[in-house]
């Protein structure tokens, strides 16, 4: 098959319009054209008005061949590659030990998913609950501010980006195709078939639940092992030697909360940002973890009609382009970058507290975006050396304690009750506090606190973020409006440290045996590159556990 790329067509053209473009670019008949399929479709809106969309197809000829060499100067024109996931392994029919896999994220989940399908029979252990009892209860720390430290927003059976907006797109390199892969198995397990071809494809809340479940099906089905509700306190460890005599260690089991002990020397930690007391415990045994940058910020919320408005123009409400989104970055003065994360159109605002008299919030989606907001991260990039006040960097996890810090002066600038410190844009540049809400209605449950969110975050912080809103006001009319609000606090934005890895094996640089993985490692930010990185710890594993049979 043959790959077109950068195909334009307007943003109203008819169906066979696509087979006209696909016929003029190679200089075919009708008759030479076989069929052809959309790999993908994007738009560029830079024109709000004249609204343009991208193609790129996979098209069958009666002559590939011949037309690939007569295009092989365009690089527009290409073979189509192969994308069909190939297993790099097959279990041995007696292993010693089953691997185990900890956490069931995004990253996780295609861990266990994959080393199932390579006859591994893995097991996976949860410190939350299964994907709807974890629901309810995150449901009920929303209308009723009772939180489970252990099933929330950040703990549970498909990880935080269950309570997103199901992003399914990442800017990794991925030579391999694994996000095929993903985006395959999430179509299986009943994600719709346009997140194959959609340019930035999301699914929502209600869908994840349903097709995580599936997942989790399908692993059980194939000789996995799925347990819930089963922490992990301890990872169990003996001292080896490589061959330069330099002391390391192996993996040798662990032990859970319940005092039972699994033996294994194979361990995937796809344990998710949030899992603060787990590094605290790897660390504590010599696991070697650096401190990595990460952000910090406010949730903003505009209606959706004003975002929609100032990207798409008279092209706002078309079903194609769906509700709006918009990705923004900032250079500030101080040396600080202030960028939009984690964008959710027609999406809510969500409590996304892990640990008591601490508050977090994020952001979340359902599949249609039909709600009245949207509403994104605007952070602050902050360095190892800002998580002291005296700029010490010895303490790989001081950036937990900053967190932890932030979280707790929101917890109290809300009411110490959960509901969140909210004020207006236009008070937040003029430095005074709110008393109510504008025409942009709040949408954090359970409730929300007007006051000055100058108090939230550091000066750096403050003063960056007060200079880049109305530098986004040039991009997108309405982003600095006076009655947008501003939610505190946001600090979960991607994990505080980084467990390293060897770059070949994948193993901790110290622990044989032991895999992290994801976005809790260090590794992966969103559903789709913790996807891919499950996939490739999980073929790592494979190829190790085959060896050392």
């Amino acid at each position: 098959m043959i790959r077109l790329t950068d195909i334009k067509l307007p943003l109203d053209h008819q169906g066979h319009e696509i087979e006209q473009a696909i016929l003029a670019k190679l200089a075919i008949s009708p008759q030479q054209l076989v069929n052809y399929t959309v790999f993908k479709r994007g738009y560029d809106a830079r024109k709000k008005n004249t609204i343009i969309l991208i193609y790129t197809l996979d098209v069958s000829t009666t002559d590939d061949e011949g037309l690939l060499a007569k295009f092989s100067a365009d690089n527009k024109v290409k073979p189509s590659p192969d994308m069909e996931y190939k297993f790099v392994a097959q279990a041995p029919e007696h292993l010693k030990h089953r691997p185990v896999v900890i956490g069931m994220g995004p990253c996780g989940l295609f861990t266990g998913l994959v080393l199932a399908q390579m006859g591994f029979k893995p097991i996976i252990l949860e410190r939350g609950k299964e994907v709807r009892e974890r629901t309810k209860d995150t449901f009920g720390f929303w209308r009723k501010k009772i939180l489970n430290t252990e099933s929330n927003v950040q703990f549970g059976e498909g990880g935080a980006g269950t309570f997103s907006d199901g992003k399914l797109y990442s800017q990794v390199k991925d030579p391999k195709h694994y996000s095929r892969k993903v985006l395959n198995e999430f179509v299986e397990a009943g994600a719709p078939d346009e997140i194959l071809y959609v340019s930035k494809p999301h699914i929502g809340t209600f869908k994840l639940v349903t097709m995580v479940e599936q997942m989790r099906a399908k692993i059980i089905e194939l000789g996995g092992e799925i347990r819930f509700e089963q922490r992990v306190d301890e990872i169990h460890f003996a001292p080896t030697n490589k061959a330069d005599g330099e002391q390391t260690q192996q993996v040798t089991g662990l032990t859970l909360a319940s005092g039972e002990t699994i033996d294994t020397d194979h361990i995937a930690l796809a344990i998710g940002h949030s899992a603060r007391d787990t590094f605290k415990m790897l660390h504590e045994h010599g696991v070697f973890i650096k401190a990595k940058p990460f952000s910090v910020g406010f949730r903003i919320e505009h209606e959706q009609s004003v975002i929609d408005a100032a990207r798409f123009g008279k092209n706002a409400g078309n079903p194609i382009l769906g509700a709006a989104d918009y990705k923004l970055v900032h250079h500030c003065k101080n040396g600080r970058s202030v960028y939009s994360f984690c964008m959710c159109p027609g999406g809510t605002v969500v409590a996304a507290a892990s640990e008591e008299n601490r508050l977090v919030t994020n952001g979340m989606s359902q599949y249609s975006r039909h709600e009245r907001n949207a509403n994104s991260a605007i952070v602050v990039g902050i360095e190892p050396k800002d998580f002291t006040e005296d700029g010490d960097t010895s303490n790989v996890l001081a950036g937990i304690d900053f967190q932890r810090r932030l979280e707790e002066k929101a917890f109290k600038l809300g009411g110490e009750s959960y509901d969140a410190p909210v004020q207006l844009v236009g008070d937040f540049l003029a430095g005074r506090k709110t008393g109510e809400h504008g025409s942009v209605i709040p949408s954090y449950k359970p409730g929300v606190t007007y006051c000055d969110l100058s108090e939230s975050l550091p000066s750096y912080a403050v003063e960056a973020i007060r200079e880049a809103l109305p530098a986004f006001e040039k991009k997108i009319k309405g982003f600095s409006m006076d009655e947008a609000t501003l939610t505190a606090v946001e600090t979960r934005t991607s994990s505080p440290i980084q467990i390293t890895r060897d770059r070949d094996s994948l193993q901790s640089i110290n622990v044989k045996g032991l895999y992290p993985a994801g976005e809790g490692a260090g590794y992966a930010g969103g559903i789709l590159s913790a996807g891919i990185d499950g996939i490739k710890v999980a073929e790592a594993m494979a190829l190790s556990m085959v060896a050392k049979d």
